[in-house]
């Protein structure tokens, strides 16, 4: 429905006006018929009647037959005949006005104004052309500063269109350059097809020359392409590395369930753990296919796993007993300590491990702790055995002996060194050589103490 902008209302007819952007579409509903009311004194001023009924117009005081009505009764009928022509005239312009008014094309309103102007140079009804003809130059006047407008307008249109339009192929080949080892190819293909949607958008409102507009397609549509083409060979590698790493984990998920029944508990933990070491060293495939490969392969060793946990559990009960056996066994060793007779403490503890090992097992769990505080009360032993030996090693004596031997002859040198630079009264030397026998005394002093412990 065209948008209705008002009402034009003339002495002859009632116009309705409508949007200029809506093809000018005037709808003229007249409202009376040839006998519409004409003012004659005003036709007067402009026209007369010769006494054969020949109408003539007056335009700057020269005289033209404008026609003859034969029909006309009187005079005043013939000139009222020309006169209602010439309102019809004047309605146009005042039409024409709205419409230049409300800011209609300009090449339309122009076609109007060189339409009525044609008319008017025929001479041929009765008005005041001179005062149309006026207001068709003022309506020529601001036609022409509309078209400039509109010159204006277009070219800032087409700016933004331009501008809307690089944008988008910008953006387009920008995703299209982008790395393949580093894109999002989900978020890029979908902006792709967004950038596609504001072309057809920006296309169907903003209008630009076919030549500039065919320019930017091709490069829009040259990048689209590379990023598709980039995309398929992308997602057909893809689909073969997945496929490669789908028939290595398969592979290793047969090897992983004919293991599962396996009572072999050791050497198939140990086949297990292999098999997990080429599971990661395997390559990787999509996230949803791995996740399924890889719960069929835990499948397999929870299986294997929990079999071994459960034959483990039975075992651990019937090791309970060995386990109360050992604690007593704990407990008479401990008496043992400490060590005062190595001799009676190693026979103590003989008869107590051969105990131990007949014994048995003991749970798992228990194994670590049990057998670790046995080795305490075997390391107290071997510690004061170690020691005692320490004591009455004959190579540390003579070390010993020979250390004692060398140190005082050094002491004996250095003396020496001290009377020579006490007499030379030299003070540094005195007091370097002074320091070297001090040192050297010491030294001896800790050997004589260590050697003595050696010796009882």
């Amino acid at each position: 429905m065209p948008t209705e902008l008002g009402i034009l209302t003339t002495s002859r007819c009632t116009y309705v006006l409508y949007a200029p952007n809506e093809r000018e579409v005037l709808a003229v509903t007249n409202k009376s018929d040839d006998n519409t009311t004409v003012n004659l004194e005003e036709a007067r001023k402009f026209g007369r009647v010769s006494e054969d009924n020949h109408v003539f117009v007056i335009v700057e005081g020269e005289d033209f037959v404008v026609g003859q009505v034969p029909e006309a009764k009187t005079a005043d009928e013939a000139l009222a005949y020309f006169a209602r022509k010439f309102q019809n005239v004047e309605s146009q312009v005042a039409l024409l006005e709205s419409r230049v008014e409300n800011k209609a094309p300009a090449a339309d309103t122009q076609k109007a104004v060189e339409q009525l102007a044609s008319q008017l140079a025929k001479r041929d009804m009765v008005g005041d052309y001179t005062k149309l003809t006026e207001r068709l130059a003022a309506l020529t006047s601001k036609i022409a500063e509309r078209a400039e407008e509109e010159t204006k307008e277009s070219e800032a249109k087409r700016a933004q269109a331009l501008e809307a339009r690089e944008a988008i192929v910008s953006e387009a080949e920008k995703i299209a350059a982008q790395d393949e080892d580093k894109i999002h190819w989900k978020n890029s293909s979908n902006r792709m097809n967004e950038l596609f949607e504001e072309w057809k958008k920006v296309q169907r409102e903003l209008f630009l020359p076919k030549a500039i507009e065919d320019e930017l397609w091709k490069r829009f549509r040259a990048a689209r392409t590379s990023f598709d083409k980039a995309r398929r060979a992308h997602f057909s590698q893809l689909d073969a590395a997945n496929a490669k790493a789908k028939k290595v984990k398969q592979g290793l998920i047969e090897e992983a369930e004919a293991l599962s029944s396996s009572t072999d508990w050791a050497e198939t933990t140990a086949k297990y753990r292999a098999l997990m070491d080429r599971w990661k060293a395997a390559p990787r495939a999509s996230r949803r296919e791995d996740d399924a490969l890889w719960a069929k392969f835990r499948a397999a060793q929870d299986k294997f796993f929990d079999a071994r946990t459960a034959a483990n559990a039975e075992l651990d009960k019937e090791y309970e007993a060995n386990l109360a056996v050992k604690e007593q066994l704990l407990q008479e060793a401990r008496a043992i300590l400490p060590v005062k007779d190595i001799k009676a403490a190693k026979a103590a503890l003989e008869p107590i491990l051969d105990r131990w090992d007949a014994a048995g097992r003991v749970p798992r769990k228990a194994v670590r702790r049990i057998e670790g505080e046995l080795k305490k009360i075997q390391d107290e032993i071997h510690n004061a055995e170690s020691a005692k030996w320490s004591k009455s090693d004959p190579e540390k004596k003579a070390r010993a002996n020979s250390m004692l031997t060398q140190l005082e002859g050094s002491i004996a040198g250095l003396e020496a060194d001290l009377e020579k630079a006490q007499a030379g009264g030299n003070s540094n030397k005195i007091k370097k050589a002074q320091e070297a026998l001090d040192a050297r005394r010491q030294w001896l002093e800790t050997l004589k103490a260590s050697s003595s412990e050696l010796n009882n």
